[in-house]
């Protein structure tokens, strides 16, 4: 299994092709260019065919299964045309220049995810690159790329991928994506990339022709599992334990968010995750350079970020919806769908202090217990964020926090995420208040797939009890519509937001929020004045944040260590866009310190220096 699946060129005219295809007798190599010609691979005792060719880039070609079937390679670096064309033979050589790059420790992570077809006008690596001056000035420090692996069409939100090996062509291929990884190391930043190993997409998915990829002991919301534990599973681990790699060797990536690892279906005794996580971090410490595993997760199950010697599967950090939802529920108001579970100022409040809300109490949403206690877990380990792709994207409309919530409140939202202890995450756009919506979008070929995914999309919102027309996924209007609308940074209100979410990401760089340890932090609150109070402290620095969550102006005693405090921020300063800061300065403490907060704000005070 240490050779490498796909193509491989040598540099001097001759390409190794491998395949792992256990239902075929024979499988043929058919090359449609440079011109038609035909060789038959050889089969080993595993499955796997192969064979050394005479062929150079950009060679395109087939498999052609037992002489019936002809396929795509499943392990395709490069689908020029497609998910149903042919693959391309691609170089791996590129001109890096990031020699000295070793990647960033997590606490030194300020994510910004983003949708490649959707950040700017031409939608592809190149025209991304574009803006990282833009959002270095902001102070991100990592970038995470929604999935870029081929899917149909030229939109998709990625997650209907069907060639995990294959960047997809309408971004600009493999080259771009270098590129544009390249760039970001230039400018100290790293990439995260957000990988898909719970499902592929229904077009172009011909995998099942080949071997037993998927199974039928478990069904996902996108149809048949993966198979990770069941006959041939082992095979079917190297291919996507292999892709990792893939991503972290040869495009140079620093950390994979996992998608919706709830789907990945497993019981056997050394998981698919654990290995995956192993094979990453060795790979890593081979590179000599810091590379990161992130899963998205709604099990509240702490046993991901738990340390292989503990007992867990020793992954780096996840993410924490339980944050999202507490804050989204206090910030709109809303009940309905899984936001059932949230509503009270504590569970923000516990979501800062340990990442999970639910650790083994009963969900009213799940109708059962949910989640467990993550003893073992850091602050850092935790991804939080006030949005991102799924919870702006799976509402009806595709409606961001902007459309929802006052200026304040977006100020408020910001100061949560950047101030928490975790790892903060901004979604493209709401740093300087976006209004664009950000909508489900797919351009299937095939019309019953077309009807099934709207039908789809209508069940999905029923839960939430949503009215209103949902927007065509096949439409290309509900895409357009999804593009950034950079021309609101011309107006004072959003370069105030702007300006804002630069200080607050600035601030984060303090020692004090950069790796506290849970010890340090402790987390107050006032459910009946609906505020939170944040203090963490590391040696001589202590600071306190104060969330005021209410709708009208809040005056409470707010327990401080004796001393001097002097303020950082306040979020009604009239720089900020708000209406004046009625907070001294200075302010000493004897113990408690009396603060008057303006409706949806925040306040960071520091003790000063004894």
């Amino acid at each position: 299994m240490n050779t490498p699946l796909g193509v491989n060129y040598d540099g001097a005219g001759r390409c190794h092709f491998r395949v792992w295809a256990p239902y075929a007798e024979k499988v043929k190599l058919a090359l449609v260019s440079p011109q038609m010609q035909t060789f038959e691979l050889q089969k080993d005792a595993q499955g796997y065919h192969s064979a050394t060719v005479e062929v150079a880039p950009p060679a395109r070609y087939y498999y052609v299964l037992d002489e019936k079937k002809q396929r795509p390679d499943p392990a395709s670096r490069f689908q020029p045309l497609g998910v149903h064309g042919p693959s391309e033979v691609v170089d791996a050589n590129f001109a890096w220049n990031d020699v000295g790059w070793r990647g960033l420790p997590l606490e030194d992570y300020v994510i910004y995810e983003l949708h490649v077809g959707t950040f700017t006008p031409a939608g592809t690596f190149d025209a991304a690159g574009e803006f990282l001056d833009e959002l270095k000035a902001l102070g991100v420090t990592a970038v995470e790329l929604m999935p870029v692996a081929q899917f149909p069409g030229t939109r998709n939100w990625g997650y209907d991928g069907t060639y995990p090996y294959a960047t997809q062509n309408s971004y600009g291929g493999p080259l771009g994506l270098k590129r544009f990884v390249n760039a970001c190391h230039a400018r100290g930043m790293a990439v995260v990339l957000d990988v898909v190993y719970n499902h592929l997409g229904p077009e172009g998915n011909y995998l099942g022709d080949f071997g037993p990829y998927f199974t039928g002991r478990y069904h996902t919301p996108w149809g048949q599992a993966i198979n990770y534990d069941d006959a041939g599973s082992d095979e079917v681990r190297h291919f996507f334990i292999e892709n990792a790699l893939y991503w972290v060797t040869e495009f140079h990536v620093d950390a994979l968010r996992l998608d919706a690892i709830h789907a990945i279906f497993d019981q056997s005794a050394f998981a698919f995750l654990e290995e995956l996580g192993a094979a990453v971090h060795t790979r890593a410490a081979e590179l000599g350079r810091k590379i990161l595993v992130i899963p998205e997760s709604d099990l509240n199950n702490p046993r991901m970020i738990t340390a292989r010697e503990l007992g867990g599967f020793g992954l780096d950090a996840q993410w924490s919806d339980d944050l999202h939802h507490a804050l989204h529920t206090l910030l709109t108001r809303e009940t309905s769908g899984y936001y059932e579970d949230f509503g009270s100022v504590s569970q923000l409040a516990k979501a800062l202090r340990q990442g999970f809300v639910y650790t083994g109490q009963y969900s009213p949403y799940r109708r059962r217990r949910h989640g467990r206690i993550p003893e073992h877990a850091q602050p850092k380990q935790f991804v939080v964020f006030a949005q991102n792709h799924d919870q702006v994207g799976n509402r009806l409309l595709g409606d961001r926090l902007s459309q929802l919530v006052s200026f304040p409140a977006l100020k408020l939202a910001a100061g949560v995420v950047l101030l928490a202890p975790g790892t903060p995450l901004l979604f493209m756009g709401e740093e300087y208040g976006e209004t664009a919506p950000f909508q489900y979008f797919v351009s299937h070929t095939d019309a019953d797939l077309i009807a099934a995914t709207r039908k789809g999309r209508a069940e999905e919102f029923a839960s939430f009890g949503w009215r209103g027309e949902i927007p065509d996924p096949q439409s290309e209007d509900t895409f357009l519509k999804s593009k950034l609308n950079r021309q609101l940074k011309c107006r004072p209100e959003n370069q105030a937001l702007e300006a804002f979410y630069r200080e607050l990401i600035a601030l984060r760089q303090r020692p004090v929020f950069r790796c506290t340890p849970k010890e340090n932090i402790v987390v107050r609150t006032r459910e009946a004045e609906q505020v939170v109070m944040l203090e963490i402290w590391d040696g001589e620095e202590r600071v306190c944040a104060v969330f005021a969550l209410a709708e009208a102006d809040t005056g409470l005693e707010v327990p401080l260590l004796p001393g001097r405090w002097r303020k950082l921020l306040d979020s009604e300063d009239v720089r900020w866009g708000g209406q004046g800061s009625r907070v001294p300065e200075t302010v000493d403490s004897d113990g408690e310190v009396r603060l008057l907060l303006g409706p949806r704000s925040l306040v960071l005070l520091a003790r000063a220096e004894r």
